[in-house]
């Protein structure tokens, strides 16, 4: 909980340091009010002017308000602080969670981040705000009562203390109760928000199968266990109210029937100072109880936000596996430039005569520069996959092993093989969703984890296997990301769209580029939305494009048509392609066929249909050869 504080600027400790004086000065008027009372008390036994009681009152009113008005203050302030406090934890985690890889995001599950970022939040925000309150002033006011009223009576201190105990008592029965219960409390929230995203997710499966009974079933399991765990801890939680207010009347009571015996045994002199004492006594007792209660409350909650804080920090503890490399020269006929930059520098600064080998040091730079500028093409627009081999954290068996290719500017690279032999994996290496087990995957004859990773996404257009759209328009959809900052003008669209075969169903649209899009494109048919993730691709104007199975709502005949146009329209772009249909891809370049993650066979079609037994099977299985030969 503690390690939250970091989120504290100096602004937030200056609103802290105020708010502790207004509690300080909130107490010393609570305090000030029993003092006034005792006055009262003895003029009215005295008989004494009425004047000097409406004099004493009218302090008791003053304290009393400005009690009130210190504590809206306090309370302002604590709302205020734990507001920009829980801002600054979602902003936090929202952010971390960005940078994570897929590694990560399986790791918590996407349920349970939602949760972190939401309900953890609001339960810490919730506790910061009481304690900024309470935790302050109930040992203040406890300690100041307790020094106050020291020595006045052993007989009314060890009822005080009697009722401390007995607070203290049913304190430890939440503790040992209540608080481990909490973080269960956590995780089946987890679990009640997957279940209902998982619902959400699949609606129309579940009512094509008639299976609401069934999910109906599982969420109301999830919805059980969460009810009967908060029943569970609210019961328990029950016993507080009720047994503070007992202890508070009890306590009030026993103050009371003790100084009876007191008051009656005393001499006569004394019994009016006694009596004063007993009504200032029962003021401060009520007053350190109270302080107890408070403490009693910041306990009751604090270990939940404590829990929810334990999670939250481990989202923003969590190291990303994936992370941006340092950065990079071109090439190595860079960096031999600036090694005799360096070496010159150096020569300078040691006061060496280098006039006789300046032109010599100048030749040298040139043919190094003729040199990069060479390297410098040959790799442009070139990815290399050498030796690759990839598992799972944790896993023992490889999902692809030793994978060796190359891809030049305006090749097709497709893959094609079973279901789980390893396709989508290998294209996911490239933009480094994870990273390579072994081997190197470069790019402009680059390692890719020697990009920073802003720098390497810029360079790829990506498009997942299942559709992604964001609510909006459909032209924030297409003008998306960093490539043109909501700048993208409406010819850049149109072309995206027209290559995609878009544009004809938004252009029926009413309101075209402007037409609405529902979270997760929930408007359109698959077909639709995979051809606006495809044009949102190609308005970035990549160097690599990555489709991973992108085309696998699109009839033959716009696949065809599609393909035709990206062909002609990104000619200068790699394109690597994932596809199950032999359409799709026998046209490519370069056809990888993968079989339990090894390459089975690398090639064009009519080699591949000749020498790999593996494709040939997939693609008489799909067509006919007749329309093979085509």
């Amino acid at each position: 909980m503690l390690k939250l504080f970091r989120f504290f600027k100096l602004r937030e400790w200056f609103f802290v340091l105020i708010s502790t004086g207004l509690i300080v000065f909130q107490v010393w008027l609570d305090l000030r009010i029993p003092d006034y009372m005792k006055t009262i008390t003895n003029i009215l036994q005295d008989k004494g002017a009425v004047s000097e009681i409406l004099k004493n009152g009218g302090f008791m009113l003053a304290c009393a308000f400005g009690s009130l008005l210190s504590a809206v203050v306090i309370s302002f302030i604590a709302s205020k602080v734990a507001a920009i406090m829980s801002y600054r934890m979602r902003e936090a985690v929202y952010k971390k969670v960005e940078d994570f890889s897929m590694e990560e995001i399986k790791k918590f599950s996407t349920s349970s981040l939602i949760t972190r970022t939401t309900n953890d939040v609001a339960q810490v925000q919730f506790a910061m705000t009481l304690m900024l309150q309470l935790l302050v002033k109930a040992p203040v006011m406890a300690i100041w009562s307790i020094c106050t009223i020291a020595g006045k009576s052993w007989q009314w201190s060890l009822a005080t203390v009697g009722a401390v105990i007995i607070l203290v008592a049913i304190l430890a029965v939440v503790m040992i109760f209540a608080v481990p219960r909490f973080k269960k409390i956590q995780k089946l929230t987890d679990n009640l928000n997957s279940v209902t995203r998982e619902n959400l997710d699949g609606l129309r499966v579940v009512r094509a199968y008639n299976a609401e009974k069934y999910q109906e079933a599982k969420f109301e399991k999830a919805n059980k266990d969460l009810t009967d765990t908060h029943l569970f801890t609210g019961k328990v939680m029950a016993i507080m109210n009720p047994g503070m207010t007992l202890i508070s009347n009890g306590l009030n009571l026993a103050i009371y029937w003790i100084g009876a015996f007191i008051i009656n045994n005393a001499a006569l002199g004394d019994k009016t100072e006694l009596f004063s004492d007993m009504l200032v006594y029962s003021s401060y007792a009520m007053l350190i109880v109270m302080s107890f209660m408070m403490l009693i409350m910041v306990f009751m909650f604090v270990p939940r936000a404590s829990v929810s804080a334990k999670r939250i920090n481990e989202v923003l503890d969590t190291k990303p596996r994936v992370v941006d490399g340092e950065g990079f020269l071109q090439n190595s006929g860079e960096n031999a430039i600036l090694d005799e930059s360096e070496k010159a520098e150096e020569s300078l600064n040691n006061g060496e005569n280098i006039e006789n080998n300046i032109g010599d040091l100048i030749n040298n730079i040139e043919n190094i520069e003729n040199i990069s500028n060479e390297i410098s093409e040959d790799l442009k627009g070139v990815v290399e996959f050498k030796n690759v081999s990839f598992k799972y954290p944790d896993a023992q068996e490889y999902v692809v092993r030793d994978v060796s290719f190359t891809a030049k500017s305006g090749e097709t690279v497709a893959f094609i093989g079973s279901t789980g032999s390893g396709k989508s994996t290998i294209i996911n290496l490239i933009p480094r969703f994870y990273d390579a087990t072994d081997g190197e995957i470069l790019i402009d004859g680059i390692n890719v984890r020697d990009y920073k990773q802003a720098e390497l996404h810029k360079k790829i257009g990506y498009v997942p296997q299942r559709a992604v759209l964001f609510a909006g328009s459909i032209k924030s959809n297409i003008d998306f990301g960093d490539n043109s900052n909501g700048n993208m003008s409406d010819e850049e669209i149109d072309r995206a769209l027209n290559i995609a075969q878009a544009k004809n169903f938004v252009d029926n649209l009413e309101l075209k580029y402007d037409a609405r899009v529902a979270q997760g494109g929930t408007n359109f048919s698959g077909g639709q939305k995979q051809r606006m993730s495809i044009a949102r691709a190609i308005a970035r104007r990549p160097e690599i494009f990555i489709f991973d199975d992108s085309f696998s709502a699109l009839d033959y005949k716009t696949d065809k048509v599609l393909r035709k146009k990206l062909k002609e329209e990104t000619s200068e772009s790699i394109k690597f392609i994932v596809a199950q249909r032999i359409g799709t891809i026998k046209d490519a370049d370069k056809i990888i066929v993968l079989e339990s993650g090894d390459v089975v066979g690398m090639g064009r079609h009519e080699e591949l249909m000749k020498n790999c037994e593996v494709y040939r099977e997939i693609a008489l299985s799909q067509l006919s050869k007749e329309e093979l030969a085509q």
